[in-house]
């Protein structure tokens, strides 16, 4: 009796917690004592999804139909969406769900007004790789840090690839593309380059070499149609269907894991971009768009502290912006404290406690939430598929009584659309004219070619026909001449290759020493990440690009 008692007390906490005024998306129906409550809904105030929040749990959970049933909710109440589909499971929000027998069982312990529906869908994929409209994004306003983080590149060689940002930015140079970038790298580190250096500092060619193999290495792995114009602009995912939906942008990620650094760094450009255009909004009845982040974990794993910093900063300004993030990921300790302590909003699906590791991040779970009547380390082990453990922020600031909660079911189909049916609705989509096919017009690659070819004659060219004049070719070598074999003078030749190997022992000397451009650079980095304001995610981004701007761009502006 007192058990039940207790029961029956939880329940009531629950359904108070929970009743809500404000417009709402339904979760689902509480659990208490093995029974599933259709009376007491748990639910998520819209107004407070720019608060942010996690999606966890292990794999084969539920986690993706939880995505699903949300992206479909917010976009009924007219909230543009964009998610990451990992698997390619998401793509059936496009497609009408078909009823069972199962699901009408389920539909109808839960509450649900279930109704088969598609929803308006647009399909993208990263530089055409899928059936979605291509997403490109221009080296320039990738910036150097975020590409440091594809190429994995140290401390002193994004510095240097900062220097080589700032050079092509000063005289105009646009970079669209890998190949204007290894243009202007190739450039830096001739003779020509070298002199255009003088007063910034200089690259040394062993990280210039670096920087080159790197670039090449993504283009083996399939990413230069990645980067190019036209590029994708983010306002594009604030749509609203002529019906008042939310338009759901649906990104396909069929190679992820051969690509992993570039759909992570790629999400931090969307935020960052998003965050650099986005006006002020304060707090609204409900958000102008919410990302949902999947494996999330991604983000994080390896990145730098300038990387971290700037993810950190995005995540806790981006909502005065009127956009929500969710990160979805097996567990909470797959993310930073500094990220994972603005998540207001939990939805933790069941984790496993197979090793001792399992059961360590169980425990740090636990503690994430709220004081509750629940015995949660045995409710998160114990919970069903299609189950999960809540807690969410009210309207008034304050966390919400946990409730494990039987999950609300997706309306648009659970299996992945056919390809057909993506094809058509890529075919019919408004975007596909804009950003469908890859344009190539004048960059830095082009501007140096021509200035290479217009300076040859002047140079090589006209030093050959004097000395053929002459009678034999001759290179000063503080002898007065040496002897010559057909038109060469074959003690000059010697002179040049020492002098040859004495400039090669130097740049080994010099090789893994910094610049003074290259220090102050980073301990600008290092710095960065402290600033406040649309200033400092772009700084500590260094992107620039067609619209400019920034700290850096300040700073090095003509």
């Amino acid at each position: 009796m007192a058990q039940n008692t207790a029961g029956e007390g939880l329940l009531e906490s629950i359904r108070q917690g929970y009743s809500f005024e404000d417009a709402t998306l339904t979760l689902g129906a509480a659990v208490v004592g093995d029974e599933v409550h259709a009376d007491t809904p748990v639910r998520l105030p819209l107004r407070m999804m720019n608060r942010h929040g996690l999606v966890a749990g292990a794999t084969g959970t539920g986690k993706t139909k939880t995505l699903q049933m949300m992206a479909e909710q917010l976009s009924s109440a007219g909230v543009p969406v964009f998610l990451a589909d990992v698997k390619g499971d998401l793509s059936g929000l496009a497609v009408a769900g078909e009823a069972s027998e199962k699901l009408a069982e389920r539909t109808t312990a839960t509450g649900m007004p279930w109704q088969s529906q598609a929803y308006p869908v647009e399909f993208l994929a990263l530089g055409g790789d899928g059936v979605g409209v291509p997403v490109r994004a221009t080296v320039d306003a990738f910036g150097p840090v975020l590409l440091s983080r594809i190429m994995e590149l140290n401390e002193t060689q994004e510095s240097s690839l900062q220097l080589m940002f700032h050079w092509a930015d000063q005289r105009g140079l646009a970079m669209d593309d890998l190949a204007d970038l290894k243009a202007v790298v190739t450039h830096l580190t001739s003779d020509e380059g070298k002199a255009d250096l003088k007063g910034l500092g200089g690259v040394a060619t062993s990280t210039a070499n670096v920087i080159l193999r790197e670039v090449t290495g993504l283009e083996a792995a399939g990413m230069a149609a990645f980067f190019g114009v036209p590029e994708f602009e983010t306002a594009e995912l604030l749509r609203v269907a002529p019906d008042g939906r939310g338009v759901i942008t649906c990104l396909e990620l069929p190679t992820l894991a051969a690509k992993p650094q570039l759909f992570s760094t790629f999400m931090v450009w969307l935020l960052a971009d998003l965050f650099a255009e986005l006006p002020e909004a304060g707090d609204l009845d409900q958000p102008k768009l919410v990302f949902f982040l999947d494996e999330a974990h991604l983000l994080f794993d390896g990145a730098s502290k300038a990387f971290l910093d700037a993810i950190t900063t995005t995540v806790r300004l981006i909502r005065s912006k009127g956009v929500g993030l969710f990160f979805v990921t097996q567990t909470p300790q797959d993310l930073p404290a500094e990220v994972l302590g603005q998540l207001a909003n939990r939805v933790q699906h069941a984790l496993r406690a197979f090793t001792p590791q399992d059961a360590k991040a169980l425990k740090q779970t636990v503690q994430t939430f709220p004081t509750t009547e629940y015995d949660l380390a045995e409710t998160l082990t114990s919970a069903k598929v299609g189950e999960a453990v809540v807690t969410v922020m009210d309207p008034e600031g304050a966390p919400t009584p946990v409730a494990l909660t039987r999950m609300w079911s997706p309306q648009s189909a659970m299996e992945p659309a056919p390809e057909e049916a993506m094809r058509q609705i890529v075919g019919a989509s408004a975007l596909l004219p804009v950003y469908g096919t890859a344009q190539d017009r004048e960059s830095a690659s082009e501007v140096l070619s021509a200035q290479a070819a217009a300076a040859a004659p002047s140079t090589g060219g006209s030093a050959r026909g004097s000395a053929a004049g002459a009678g034999d070719a001759r290179v000063a070598d503080g002898h007065g001449g040496g002897t010559v074999v057909s038109g060469v003078d074959l003690g000059d030749i010697e002179a040049l290759r020492r002098e040859e190997e004495k400039a090669a022992a130097r740049a080994r000397k010099e090789a893994d020493k910094p610049s003074d451009f290259e220090r102050a650079m980073g301990n600008f980095m290092k710095s960065a990440g402290t600033q406040l304001g649309r200033e400092v995610v772009r700084s500590v981004l260094g992107t620039r690009g067609r619209r400019g701007g920034g700290l850096l761009g300040g700073l090095f502006r003509r």
